[in-house]
């Protein structure tokens, strides 16, 4: 796979891991708790593959350089810095509410996931919003 479709691949495994966030969550609401837990595994699957093609891109290519000027410089740097706090903050929340549910201990999944489902969201919405102004604005 050549270098240059990495953007577009992270940006799309963090589009897709959004929406099966959502589904799973939509699931679990419905009571469906095998579809929520494939969902949800499926989701860490993929931030984890995202994880692994973003570095390997980044470890080549260095960090690019946001080229917007006026307004939309202050809008970039924000999304981007609360975008890399919460990515930093989410693996070990994920990884907390996921041994969780694992461990069978679903009182304290369910409390957990209550702030692991905003702020992975955030995270994994917010990467494509940064591709898309990086590349395409």
């Amino acid at each position: 796979m050549p270098l240059a479709v990495l953007p577009t691949v992270n940006a799309s495994l963090n589009a897709a891991s959004a929406a099966l966030l959502l589904l799973g969550w939509i699931c679990i609401r419905s009571g469906w708790i095998r579809p929520h837990l494939v969902c949800m595994l499926t989701a860490c699957v993929l931030s984890v593959t995202f994880l692994v093609s973003y570095v390997i891109y980044h470890a080549q290519v260095g960090s690019v350089r946001f080229t917007g000027h006026g307004w939309i410089r202050p809008v970039y740097f924000s999304i981007l810095v609360s975008h890399t706090v919460l990515a930093v903050v989410i693996v070990p929340l994920a990884a907390r509410t996921l041994w969780l549910a694992f461990h069978r201990r679903f009182a304290e999944h369910r409390r957990l996931a209550r702030v692991t489902l905003p702020v992975w969201l955030y995270v994994s919405v917010t990467g494509v919003v940064v591709y898309w102004m990086l590349y395409h604005w």
